[in-house]
């Protein structure tokens, strides 16, 4: 669907629809169409969207047949459009394309989208629509090999086949696809070279090939697509350097090359990059220092070249220097920063990610800390006073500060309003959970990381005003219970008190926590049985109880009986699948 959202914006909805005209026909639709449409209904074997209950009646052209459009005065159909939202798990189609949409020799948009359970291959009969502008399948379950005919559609603009199972080399022959505007081809399983034939392509506006297995350079032509404003070639294989024709695309605007393999340095060039607005590069093995000519991009705003092998020193950063810029993040390089240099210190910057950059100190002071609203300091040597830190983040989401050297008592922190995520695992924090979780507690607050810290006393009564979803405080010097009032926490999805003290019984009321899929309650003194109630949490998919002193039948039921068995090992007696069966009397 996000790529369907480049047809639109690219496009332009009046363009895209241009010959969809919902007045009354002057004549009926061919009868010809009508079959082929009705050979597509034939081929859904279900159809929740109930799309499909409409096309009734001989007249597939009088606005009744939902999806359909129509040319009023020739009665022949020129597009059907099908959009269902991956994000409404109800609601979807199963079935195939039928080779019967070949024969709508007049379309010229087919959109369909989001029907999560179409399957099969791309009919060779599509080669036949050569009047074909718009060819949007994404979000399916399409497989196999794109055929090499649809390079043969001479009117095609759009080409989007994203989220889908396809497999194995990019057909050459798109190459042969001069009037395409967008091509989407990501979230699949393509492999092997980009094909050379894609030099053809010269009127490309967004380019998506990422979430593939991609692999070899990337070619020197893409320098010549001038018309490129989205290149998007992520989390891929593709190795070898940045070809300097790249530096050309004077109206890019956004490329994304993170989670490939992709070394040498960044050129001075990169300057010439006028309209570039987000520049993501991460998770690659580029070297040498960052050029300063980067810092003359008047209009990026979103710069990530972290986990790669970039070296000191950064470029001084003066006057108009990264004018427009809102979002870095430089963690995990070669950086040996010492103290967050000043400009990013003075900037008016959203998002600070500086994670792994060898920070020492005291927490730095921020010259605009109302903008922020994304922190990562983690990994760095960093002390200091958490809470006066964050005070004046009044606009501050999310916040990481994990492994540092941070030393303070919990009971005394006090988080902005709107935080929904603080992870400060792997520090000196000492204290108790009893501030941090009460009736006070901001509704925004979803996730927790406290892990392997110093923190003690009990867990707190849990009340019905939090919307926690993720608390993992494993690795700490709690005691006491489990609190039945953890089946307040209804959107909890991940729950480690791992490696804790933790007495008494693993509580009934855990079997409430309907979305829990991790559960970790290993290394603690916790007695008596495991619960059947756990049964209920049908979205479970790990979950550990090692090292308790725990007694009696696991349940038997999926997922629990067929755990492994480390899940259950170093207790009292456990019994039952995956461990060994119970004696009469334990049972």
């Amino acid at each position: 669907m996000q790529n369907l959202k480049w047809v639109l914006n690219l496009l332009f909805i009046s363009s895209l629809f241009h010959n969809f005209v919902h007045s009354s026909s002057q004549v009926i639709c061919s009868s010809q169409d009508r079959a082929s449409l009705l050979g597509f209904k034939s081929s859904i074997i279900k159809d929740t969207t109930e799309v499909l209950s409409s096309w009734v009646g001989k007249d597939c052209c009088n606005g009744d047949w939902e999806g359909v459009q129509c040319n009023p005065a020739t009665g022949k159909v020129t597009g059907l459009v099908l959009l269902t939202s991956v994000k409404e798990p109800t609601l979807y189609m199963k079935g195939t394309l039928s080779p019967s949409l070949g024969n709508l020799r007049s379309l010229e948009t087919l959109i369909i989208t989001g029907t999560k359970f179409i399957t099969g291959s791309i009919p060779n009969s599509f080669f036949n629509l050569t009047s074909l502008r718009q060819l949007v399948l994404d979000d399916n379950s399409l497989q196999g090999n794109v055929p090499f005919g649809l390079g043969h559609l001479p009117s095609l603009e759009v080409l989007s086949l994203a989220g889908n199972r396809f497999s194995g080399l990019v057909p050459a022959s798109l190459g042969n696809l001069r009037s395409l505007e967008i091509m989407n081809l990501p979230r699949n399983s393509f492999s092997g070279p980009i094909p050379v034939t894609f030099k053809n392509l010269l009127k490309l506006q967004n380019l998506d090939l990422s979430s593939n297995l991609l692999s070899g350079p990337i070619p020197d032509f893409f320098g010549q697509f001038q018309n490129l404003t989205n290149l998007d070639l992520s989390s891929n294989r593709l190795s070898g350097g940045l070809p300097v024709s790249v530096y050309n695309l004077g109206k890019l605007q956004g490329m994304s090359l993170e989670h490939n393999g992709l070394t040498g340095p960044l050129s001075d060039r990169i300057s010439n990059l006028k309209s570039l607005t987000s520049l993501q590069l991460s998770s690659n093995k580029f070297i040498g220092h960052i050029p300063a000519s980067i810092t003359r991009l008047q209009n990026l705003w979103s710069l990530n070249l972290s986990r790669n092998q970039f070296s000191d020193p950064l470029p001084v950063v003066v006057g108009r220097g990264f004018p427009s810029l809102l979002s870095i993040d430089l963690s995990y390089n070669n950086l040996n920063l010492g103290a967050i240099p000043s400009w990013i210190r003075d900037k008016q910057l959203a998002d600070i990610n500086l994670a792994g950059c060898k920070l020492r100190g005291t927490l730095p002071k921020l010259t605009r800390p109302t903008v922020l609203t994304s922190l990562d300091l983690s990994d760095n040597f960093l002390t200091g006073d958490v809470s006066a830190f964050l005070t004046s983040m009044t606009n501050l989401q999310k916040v990481k500060l994990s492994k540092n050297q941070l030393k303070f008592d919990l009971s005394k922190l006090k988080l902005p309003e709107g935080v929904a995520s603080i992870d400060l695992s792997s520090n000196l924090v000492t204290g108790s959970l009893s501030s941090l979780l009460n009736n006070k507690t901001s509704s925004f607050l979803e996730e927790i990381h406290l892990t392997n810290n110093q923190i003690s006393g009990m867990i707190p009564d849990f009340t019905d005003s939090l919307n926690l979803k993720v608390l993992n405080i494993g690795s700490n010097k709690i005691s006491g219970q489990i609190p039945s009032s953890i089946s307040n926490l209804v959107e909890l999805v991940r729950l480690d008190i791992s490696r804790n003290h933790i007495t008494g019984i693993v509580p009934q009321a855990l079997g409430q926590l309907a979305q829990l899929n991790w559960l970790d309650l290993s290394i603690n003194a916790l007695t008596g049985r495991i619960p059947g109630s756990l049964l209920n949490i049908k979205t479970m998919k790990h979950a550990s109880f090692r090292a308790n002193r725990l007694c009696g039948l696991i349940p038997q039921g999926r997922p629990f009986n067929i755990f492994p068995a480390a899940a259950y090992l170093h207790n009292l007696c456990l019994c039952g699948k995956p461990l060994p069966p119970c004696r009469k009397t334990m049972k």
